[in-house]
């Protein structure tokens, strides 16, 4: 699937690609929309269909992803009820395995998220993924969400790499189709983001069910 040889850069998404998206999911989809309407005094489901509401206008852009801007939006403390789930943030499986080998070549292996620096924390507080990859880089830090064109330019500015040589792994469409256009030639997708969710069917990009299906060289000892 992957001619290793020509790869000496490593794009991976974090949520749903290295993480399990059950995460986020259920953090977004149930938790929020309980504790939103605890707060205003709502029935769930019409706290549920307004939160769906306000989602949905931001979807796709930097707002989207940021906790600081959710919780002065909704008026609760995004942070702290993300630490009452903390216990849901998990590898997907195999990631380690991956990973571990990964540190094994010369490869230049990166996190390139839209997760908010707060979220990273606690998800680095959870995991320790720092310790298994070269660098976390913030789409935050960039002013621009991975989906848009600019945050690629940034991103060459920022860490000048070969778009012939890098290869791309994430779960998300939109993002995977920003980078093909910016012409990063490697892409990979995650068929199942979420643990509690079947796979999706996806004929655009490549996919994987898990990180056992693709393995790293090691180096040899002359390398």
């Amino acid at each position: 699937m992957i001619d290793w040889d020509q790869i000496d850069t490593v794009f991976l998404d974090m949520d749903g690609t290295l993480l399990d998206l059950h995460f986020d999911n259920y953090f977004w989809l149930q938790h929020i929309p309980q504790r939103y309407a605890e707060k205003h005094g709502m029935h769930p489901e019409v706290a549920y269909q307004e939160l769906m509401q306000q989602f949905k206008e931001q979807e796709g852009s930097l707002s989207w992803y940021c906790i600081d801007y959710w919780s002065e939006a909704l008026q609760l403390d995004i942070p702290v009820l993300k630490q009452e789930i903390q216990h849901k943030i998990q590898f997907r499986p195999h990631v380690t395995d991956f990973l571990g080998l990964l540190k094994t070549t010369n490869k230049n292996t990166v996190v390139v998220t839209n997760a908010h620096q707060k979220s990273i924390k606690l998800k680095l507080q959870s995991t320790g993924l720092n310790k298994w990859v070269d660098q976390i880089i913030c789409s935050h830090d960039f002013d621009y969400p991975k989906e848009h064109p600019e945050f690629w330019h940034k991103l060459q500015r920022h860490q000048s790499f070969s778009r012939k040589s890098t290869l791309l792994i994430d779960d998300s469409l939109p993002v995977l189709r920003a980078a093909r256009d910016y012409g990063i030639q490697h892409l990979l997708t995650i068929l199942q983001p979420d643990s509690q969710q079947p796979n999706r069917e996806i004929n655009e990009f490549l996919g994987i069910d898990s990180f056992a299906d693709i393995h790293p060289p090691m180096m040899t000892q002359d390398e």
